[in-house]
């Protein structure tokens, strides 16, 4: 029988656990039960010039979130480390309790995921849709985020909103 200590200890392994210990885990509650005042801690990388992340951190900020925003010209291995597959990354990239969102993904979807806590890395909404917050104008359509696991299967639609 394997045991604890004799499961080797991969980099995207040590990146979560640290991502994890930067950001407290969201508190635990069952759906549909009361959700404390205090805001959701979010550290939030994105590039140092991009306007379109300042608006999502600020649509955050109005959705209950604490919101940490970290500039950074390594976004993509950022999210590279996540484990993020490069098709399916984001405008910028979030830690978020133990899990990483990516994109201008819409409050509650993020919500949903922090109450149903799944067994995944996180989810995306890749490139820079309109409509999604932050990034202004009309939705042209649904949003379509993704879960990514965290077993190597493909990624699968977590929400459309």
């Amino acid at each position: 029988m394997q045991t604890r200590k004799d499961i080797p200890m991969t980099r995207r392994k040590l990146a979560m656990i640290l991502a994890a210990m930067a950001v407290p885990a969201p508190v635990l509650l069952r759906p549909g039960a009361a959700r404390s005042a205090a805001p959701t801690p979010v550290i939030l990388y994105k590039n140092p010039s991009c306007s379109c992340c300042e608006a999502y951190a600020q649509y955050l900020d109005q959705n209950g979130f604490a919101v940490e925003v970290r500039p950074t010209n390594d976004l993509a291995e950022i999210s590279r480390k996540a484990g993020i597959p490069a098709d399916l990354e984001g405008c910028h990239t979030s830690f978020i309790g133990a899990y990483v969102v990516d994109g201008h993904v819409p409050a509650p979807t993020i919500r949903k995921l922090l109450d149903e806590m799944p067994a995944i890395v996180g989810i995306t909404l890749p490139g820079m849709p309109p409509g999604s917050p932050g990034m202004g104008d009309e939705k042209a359509g649904p949003l379509t985020v993704y879960a990514i696991s965290n077993d190597g299967s493909p990624p699968r639609v977590f929400a459309e909103d």
